[in-house]
Order: structure tokens, then C-alpha cells, then sequence
């Protein structure tokens, strides 16, 4: 067995041991003593392995499957621009605490600096981003390696999911990206001995080496709002209804439901009765939907405390927060009067809203009488007539959100792209618990359907995926799945308006060159997403009314399936 053999074997039975379920392979010649190294673990039974053939996808599906589990995934590359095409995952990663671990094959120290194919400076590459970083020397066989390879194996994973006492990269608390870059020298792989198998795996699972963070308390006080951001989870749920406080929370913050939620927190944050009587706002996770919650934190005269069990940044609007904890607790107790008509008064705002939102229509009289006989034909025909119209309705922005919300269940997973699909929804959706994903690290366009699929292969579930039309192109190519990869429950509902009409939102001069702005901003595209479908064997349908719409979300989703949803710009 070579060198590089050994120790690619070595070092992915270290992965296994410390506790990693999945690594992802895009192909490369350098790098295959990892590839086959993993696919042998496969065959043991012992991890999963999924291959793809373009790295960034490839980064950003291993992210989804960490995601979902929480657990380190290990995505192996090529040496060269292969390593470089994972940046945006790792940015991802790092920005939202996802525990990720590249696998990067690398040539020999000796051969950098010379301009040897495919070899450029790998080792810093993620410098800023990443917990840690090894850059491991060539194996030639020493019989130490084995054991180092497992040292390696372990550290990396400890550092992934925030274990480890000593950060010298990156000294940030919690989860997040690692970087492993393997020298690796020729024989780039080689056979294993007859009789060969794959280890015996004993548990190499570190123990929390971190130092335990301390629970804040949070004492009561008049005048305070709870708002869950991307990631607060079920905590900051919990607390308002404990404190007995309004909660504003935004659609992917897993908060989003609850006695206490607020609806239509835009325009309740736009009553200045209510805003300016708010004294403290305690902020969990990492608000990016709106431009009304900043501006509440950078408000005169409210004490705002920002809560993140982990994290690379604060969370800290126009730097106003006075008070940063990774853990918070408050006491119950019976609410006062005051404290009573506090929470009643915002809950009876975001309850007017969306009143104001959805006016009752007025009812029509089916025509039936109450043994089932139709005793009123003119009334029966217009009752039908109603209803055919409401059928025939055509789609716009909020209808879509809200239909795939109340399609969607606490056992279904919900992923978000990038466009004007989010916003809408956490404009209008309501409370319920669905588990519902974004990449709000960098809000960046990047990766959805892949970290889409990554979440639907790690949990199993019926996924469902709302983007806009270039959210989808631009990752296009995750929509490839090899003949041996598994084709999970994923249904992709892209609202196709023609271009980013995000953009129209934009404040813009006036008057504006409206032939440049859309060629450089709206971007206008004319795809043809059945043909996309057919090209990468997806299932293909298209929902142009309310009717079709519910029809399409109605059946079963068995595989892959791209659902597009005109819309008007």
C-alpha cells in the first residue's frame, strides 16, 4: 500500500471515530487516496459518502448536511482552484456557525513557488475564516503517521464543533470551518494487501474541552421585546412567554410561533405609540430581514442585549447593544397589569394588521338548504361562480409563500433562497413550528438548492425549497445527481419573475437609466426551466393560478421536482 493510502485510511477512520456521518467527494487526481479511502469506509458500512462534480456545490451540500445534523461534514477536493471554489461555504460556515471540515489534497511543500501544474499557496487560504488549520506534511510510510493521522482526525472535528481549548487561527467560540490540507506524493493511491479490511472503529469522540459559558439572568422590567433572528431557535420562544414579552420573529429563526408572537412586526414597529414606549429589546440569533429591527436596537434611550450561543461577529446595529451573552435565562412569574396590557397591546396591533391585510370577504349563500337539496339556483351558480374565480386567481408573491407555509409540517424541512420569496414570507406567513432554513451567515445567493439537498439527504424528510429564478441558476449545476447518489424528497418552487426583481426595491436616483439598470441589476434571463429539468432528470410542473398552485402542492413528493411559478416583475 503506498504512503498516501495509508494514511488517506488512516486519516478518514480518524474522522469516523470522532464522530463525523458524511463526507462529500469532488473528483481529482491528488486527491483520490481520500476519495477511495472514504468510498472503502462506505463498504464497511461505516459513513456515508456522496460525490460532486463541482466543488462549490459540493461545499455548500456538505454544509447542509452539517446543518441538519449538527455534526461536522467532510468535504474532500483536489489541489488548486478546486480549494478555492469552496471559499463561499466556508464563509457560510463561519459566519453562522455550521461545524464543516475541508479535506483539501495538496502537492509537496518542495513543489510550490516553482509553478507546478495545479498548485498554488492552499495552506492560509481560509485564513480568517476557519477555527483551525493543518497544513500536514508528505507521508512516507513512518509507522507514527498512522497514529498522527488519527491526532489529526480528531483535533479537526473538536475544533468544528467548538471544543477545542487552543484556536491559534481563529480564537471564536462554537462551531464552525476547519481547514485539513494533506501533501500528498506519489503513488497517489495504491492497492491494499489481500485480506485487507477496514478497521475496527473504536470512539475517539473528544470531550467538551471548552469552557462552559454561565447562564445571564434577565430580571424583569417594563417596556421589553424579545426578537428572534436566523438561528435564535427555540430558546427565544421560550423566554418571551417565560418574561411574559412580545416576540418578533423572523421566518428562519425556528422561533416563529407561540402565544406571544407578534404578526405583521413591519408595520406594528411603525406605530410610534407602541415603539417609543420600548425601554429593552433582547436579541437572539441574527436578524437580517427587515430594516425595522435595527433601527428599534439604535433607538434613544433602549438598553438592547444581543444573546448567541455562538459566533464569530455581535450582532450589534450602529454598535448600540450594551450587553452580549451566549446564554439567558428569566423567571416566571404572574404578569402585573401593566405587564399584562404590555403584551396585549402588541399582540392586538399585529392582530389588527393582519386584519387590515386580509379583510373577511363577505359570504355567499350556496344555495343549499340544510337537508342538501339546492332550494336557490341563482344563488348556487354565483356561490360556484366565486369559487372558480378564487381558483383561477393568478399567483403573486404572497399567495406562494403563504400556500407552501401552510403546506409545509414540523416533520417537513422548509429552505429559503436569497430573493424577494423570503422577505414576502416574513412579511405575512403566521406562527406555526416549521423547520425553516436559510443561509443568512452573508445572506448570499449561493448554494441554496445544494444546501437544500444537503438537509433533505441528512434528515430524510420531504424538503422544500422557495427561491427566485436567479437563485436557481446560480447554483444550476447542484441540480446534478450521479447515478449513484441518492435522489431525495426535494421540491424546488422557484418563482420566476424574469430577472431580480429584488433590485426594484433598491433606493434609486431619479430619474434612472431603466435600459442599464436592468442589464446590470434586473439581469432579465428567459430560461427555459422545463428544459433545465428535463436536462438534469427532474420531475417538471408549472403552477400559473391559486388552482394549480394547491393542486401541485397537494401531491406526494417522491423524488426531485422543480415546481416554477410565473410571476409578474
Amino acid at each position: 500500500m503506498s504512503p498516501a493510502q495509508e494514511f488517506a485510511d488512516a486519516l478518514i477512520a480518524g474522522f469516523i471515530a470522532a464522530g463525523v456521518q458524511h463526507v462529500v467527494v469532488a473528483p481529482g487526481s491528488r486527491s483520490q487516496a481520500l476519495a477511495l479511502a472514504a468510498v472503502e469506509a462506505q463498504r464497511a458500512g461505516t459513513v456515508c459518502v456522496h460525490v460532486r462534480i463541482d466543488e462549490r456545490g459540493a461545499g455548500f451540500f456538505a454544509l447542509g448536511l452539517a446543518v441538519e445534523s449538527r455534526i461536522p461534514a467532510v468535504v474532500i477536493v483536489t489541489s488548486g482552484t478546486a480549494v478555492a471554489n469552496l471559499h463561499p461555504a466556508v464563509l457560510e460556515a463561519h459566519h453562522a456557525g455550521v461545524p464543516l471540515i475541508v479535506l483539501s489534497a495538496d502537492r509537496p511543500a518542495q513543489l510550490r513557488g516553482i509553478r507546478s501544474n495545479q498548485t498554488t499557496k492552499q495552506p492560509g487560504m481560509f485564513q480568517s475564516e476557519v477555527r483551525r488549520e493543518w497544513d500536514i506534511p508528505t507521508p512516507d510510510g513512518a509507522a507514527h503517521e498512522v497514529t498522527a493521522a488519527e491526532g489529526y482526525a480528531v483535533a479537526a472535528v473538536a475544533a468544528a464543533r467548538g471544543l477545542a481549548e487552543d484556536r491559534p487561527v481563529c480564537p471564536t467560540p462554537g462551531p464552525g470551518p476547519v481547514h485539513v490540507n494533506v501533501q500528498l506524493g506519489e503513488p497517489l493511491s495504491g492497492a491494499r494487501l489481500r485480506g485487507w479490511s477496514w478497521p475496527a472503529l473504536q470512539s475517539l469522540l473528544p470531550p467538551h474541552a471548552g469552557a462552559t459559558e454561565e447562564t445571564a439572568t434577565i430580571s424583569r422590567a417594563p417596556g421589553t421585546v424579545v426578537i428572534a433572528g436566523a438561528g435564535a431557535g427555540a430558546a427565544a420562544e421560550e423566554f418571551a412567554r417565560t418574561g411574559g414579552w412580545p416576540l418578533i420573529a423572523e421566518v428562519t429563526s425556528g422561533a416563529r410561533f407561540g402565544p406571544n408572537l407578534v404578526p405583521g412586526y413591519r408595520e406594528v414597529l411603525a406605530d410610534d405609540a407602541l415603539v417609543t414606549s420600548v425601554q429593552r429589546v433582547v436579541v437572539f440569533g441574527h436578524p437580517t430581514l427587515s430594516r425595522e429591527i435595527p433601527q428599534l436596537i439604535q433607538r434613544p434611550g433602549v438598553e438592547s442585549i444581543v444573546v448567541a450561543e455562538n459566533g464569530v461577529e455581535w450582532y450589534n446595529p450602529g454598535r448600540r447593544v450594551v450587553r452580549f451573552e451566549r446564554a439567558v435565562t428569566t423567571e416566571g412569574h404572574p404578569l402585573d397589569d401593566a405587564e399584562r396590557d404590555w403584551l396585549r397591546r402588541w399582540l392586538a396591533a399585529g392582530r389588527a394588521v393582519v386584519d387590515l391585510e386580509n379583510p373577511v370577504r363577505p359570504g355567499l349563500r350556496s344555495g343549499v338548504d340544510e337537508t342538501g337539496h339546492v332550494t336557490d339556483f341563482a344563488a348556487q351558480r354565483a356561490y360556484v361562480r366565486a369559487q372558480l374565480d378564487t381558483l383561477r386567481e393568478p399567483l403573486d408573491r404572497r399567495m406562494l409563500v403563504t400556500a407552501v407555509w401552510a403546506t409545509s409540517w414540523p416533520h417537513d424541512r422548509l429552505v429559503w433562497g436569497a430573493s424577494r420569496l423570503i422577505r414576502e414570507a416574513d412579511r405575512v406567513v403566521s406562527g406555526r413550528r416549521i423547520p425553516s432554513h436559510a443561509n443568512r451567515g452573508l445572506a448570499g445567493i449561493d448554494g441554496t438548492v445544494a444546501t437544500a439537498l444537503g438537509i433533505a439527504v441528512a434528515s430524510g424528510a420531504v424538503t422544500r425549497v422557495v427561491l427566485g429564478d436567479l437563485a436557481l441558476l446560480h447554483d444550476a449545476g447542484s441540480l446534478l445527481l450521479g447515478d449513484a447518489e441518492p435522489r431525495p424528497r426535494v421540491l424546488v418552487i422557484v418563482g420566476n419573475d424574469g430577472g431580480g426583481t429584488i433590485f426594484d426595491t433598491l433606493a434609486t436616483p431619479a430619474p434612472i437609466d431603466t435600459e442599464a439598470f436592468d442589464r446590470v441589476m434586473y439581469t432579465p434571463q428567459r430560461v427555459d426551466f422545463a428544459a433545465l429539468a428535463t436536462a438534469y432528470d427532474w420531475e417538471f410542473a408549472r403552477a400559473t393560478n391559486r388552482g394549480e398552485l394547491v393542486e401541485q402542492l397537494a401531491l406526494p413528493i417522491t423524488g426531485p421536482r422543480i415546481l416554477e411559478i410565473p410571476l409578474a416583475r
